[in-house]
């Protein structure tokens, strides 16, 4: 009884202490749009010349999840500064809101820059499942910016250096993606949720209805040649077809926009568990994008 007394003290020592040494935002829930949701949190690394920033966007496939309310002290030691965003969810408001929200998170962000002391050439973007298919559209999607807006967010660019995106989904098309990777891949409500279809039996009948929209979300629709580098994390083996379990977070979305970007001559490093092996690292390669001049 003795023993299991101090085995629990340890345990709930271990957890006080892991608690204690996690890092509170510098700035917290800083609304930087006019929806309640459109909030963030950021971490300022202390340095005399500007940074750069790396920006989190959150999964839960559009549908829930939030963002990080404090990150560890490692993230701090690495020389940038570090964001962490929520944004609408579909059940507040169906896409495009969530990539328009990650958008304007990115915009605003640039008009702090100076005040928070980090580099506005040098923002990236990282997440992963649907934060990580927002941070690929952010690096995909032409710049937003609006120089004629009355609004100066809006004047500010919404492009970023690179991203990487962790079992991220890379296209929304549901015949593209149960003809290459399988029926379970569209089966999750990020496919047909998020548009606002009763199923993914509504979604595909009644595919003209939803067409624009889905394709228009997909990050892998607006793929150029004048894109950033992105690193593409897959943590499971990939069989295909993918008749029943997780498809939503399947390596075929990495290999069609690997394949994708191929064919642009961009850079997209690919990472799968047993299968292919990305160099550089995520690491590297984040240090690449962020410090590199």
């Amino acid at each position: 009884m003795k023993k299991l007394f101090l085995t629990l003290i340890s345990i709930l020592f271990s957890i006080h202490n892991s608690t204690a040494q996690k890092i509170q935002p510098t700035y917290k829930n800083i609304s930087y749009g006019p929806h309640k949701d459109m909030t963030l949190n950021f971490w300022k690394f202390e340095s005399a010349s500007p940074v750069p920033l790396l920006v989190h966007i959150h999964g839960g496939g559009w549908i829930g999840g939030k963002k990080n309310e404090s990150i560890s002290p490692n993230e701090l030691k690495k020389g940038y500064s570090f964001a962490s965003i929520d944004y609408r969810l579909a059940g507040t408001e169906l896409l495009p809101a969530a990539v328009h929200d990650a958008a304007r998170a990115i915009q605003f962000l640039r008009t702090k820059a100076k005040e928070w002391n980090f580099n506005p050439a040098r923002i990236a973007v990282i997440g992963g499942s649907a934060g990580a298919a927002s941070s690929l559209w952010l690096a995909y999607h032409d710049d937003m910016t609006d120089p004629k807006s009355v609004d100066p967010v809006l004047r500010k660019s919404s492009r970023v250096c690179g991203a990487v995106a962790m079992g991220g989904q890379t296209t929304l098309d549901p015949f593209l993606l149960e003809k290459k990777i399988g029926p379970a891949c569209i089966q999750h409500g990020m496919i047909w949720k998020t548009m606002g279809a009763k199923s993914i039996k509504d979604l595909m009948e009644n595919w003209d209805q939803y067409k624009e929209l889905s394709l228009e979300c997909s990050p892998i629709t607006h793929v150029s040649k004048d894109d950033p580098p992105v690193f593409l994390n897959y943590g499971k083996p990939a069989p295909i077809p993918v008749i029943k379990g997780d498809g939503i977070h399947h390596a075929g979305f990495g290999r069609l926009l690997k394949e994708k970007c191929k064919k642009m001559g961009i850079e997209c490093y690919l990472q799968v568990k047993g299968h292919e092996t990305a160099k550089p690292t995520k690491d590297q390669f984040l240090k690449k994008i962020l410090f590199s001049k």
